[in-house]
């Protein structure tokens, strides 16, 4: 029995000490429909330095917006009832380890499905995990994104 609880330690150990230094590589963005406007909004959180080393631009210099722009433009893009829809960037803000963006679609009025093709991330990061959360009229629906699965859909 002694023996038990010494190898069931160092196994506990071994697997805590696992954990140690692991990078965890994701990002989360919230979709809320905004019916008086019939507009899309789109609120985008990731890491700073992650962000920073994928566009290779350090996020306290006067470029940093533009770049996360383009790159955002690049890397989701947004299909309601099978039509694209255009995204128009409205921002981002830098907050110490986190990065804020914020964007939009806009001309959406009732909802069936919504597909996305969110890359960000996947390709500067192998295990990059992307959520999306879409809030409409009351209901939520949540998409995951990775590596080898870029485009989601789902229905309302």
């Amino acid at each position: 029995m002694k023996n038990f609880f010494c190898i069931s330690g160092v196994l506990t150990l071994f697997i805590l000490m696992s954990f140690v230094g692991v990078d965890f590589f994701s990002s989360m963005t919230k979709v809320d429909y905004v019916e008086g406007s019939r507009t899309l909004k789109f609120t985008t959180k990731m890491n700073t330095s992650h962000i920073s080393d994928a566009i290779k631009i350090n996020p306290n210099t006067a470029g940093f917006e533009a770049e996360v722009k383009k790159y955002v433009n690049n890397n989701f893009d947004v299909f309601v009832n099978g039509a694209p829809k255009t995204i128009t960037f409205t921002g981002s803000q830098v907050s110490g380890e986190t990065v804020w963006v914020y964007f939009e679609a806009g001309g959406v009025s009732d909802i069936n499905t919504i597909k996305i093709k969110n890359t960000i991330l996947l390709s500067a990061f192998p295990k990059q995990s992307n959520i999306v959360i879409i809030s409409y009229k009351g209901g939520q629906k949540v998409m995951n994104f990775q590596r080898g699965k870029e485009v989601n859909e789902v229905s309302f």
